[in-house]
């Protein structure tokens, strides 16, 4: 894929029409109802994630090349839209303002299986494991998970053990201010 010299890039926003990890592309539709856009694993990796969830809302720069338009560089992702309840029935006692003011701690993937949807995950310097369920991840603007995979999760002790709240980017975990 070649990218002319004399190209341009430009702004575009869409939506996540689907994003494979395994094969390290999916595709963006525009709202400008223009052509897929493709978006390269590389790309979103240069924005902290290694998956994107279906539906997602993204804005993006894009560039043609001569096979179609691509995205170059990811500017924002936001979640697919939620109708309000919480992902998993866990969460449904601890109401959205609380959720939403825990810190974001750095942890690492321990493993994740999709097909079963859920795995653990071990928050940096803290003992056990944190549950992660993918309806959670899905919920959080992901698809998938990666083993040793650096994340950032907001946790509660759930009814049985410590669970994800919310999953997010290494980043999140390092930058306590958002």
């Amino acid at each position: 894929m070649t990218i002319t010299e004399h190209s341009t890039v430009t702004e575009i926003s869409g939506s996540i029409k689907w994003f494979d990890p395994a094969r390290g592309f999916g595709f963006i539709l525009s709202d400008e109802d223009g052509p897929d856009i493709l978006l390269h694993a590389n790309v979103l990796r240069n924005f902290g994630q290694g998956s994107v969830a279906d539906r997602s809302r993204v804005r993006v720069l894009v560039q043609p090349t001569d096979r179609g338009l691509q995205a170059v560089k990811i500017l924002d992702i936001e979640p697919p839209e939620s109708d309000g309840a919480p992902p998993i029935s866990d969460l449904a006692d601890t109401p959205p303002e609380v959720l939403a003011s825990l810190p974001f701690l750095a942890a690492r993937v321990k493993w994740f299986d999709k097909t079963k949807g859920f795995g653990f995950a071990n928050l940096f310097g803290e003992p056990g494991d944190v549950f992660l369920h993918c309806e959670v991840l899905r919920h959080s603007g992901l698809s998938d998970l990666a083993v040793g995979e650096a994340i950032a999760l907001r946790v509660v002790d759930g009814r049985r053990g410590l669970m994800a709240a919310q999953i997010a980017p290494w980043e999140k975990g390092n930058n306590q201010d958002e």
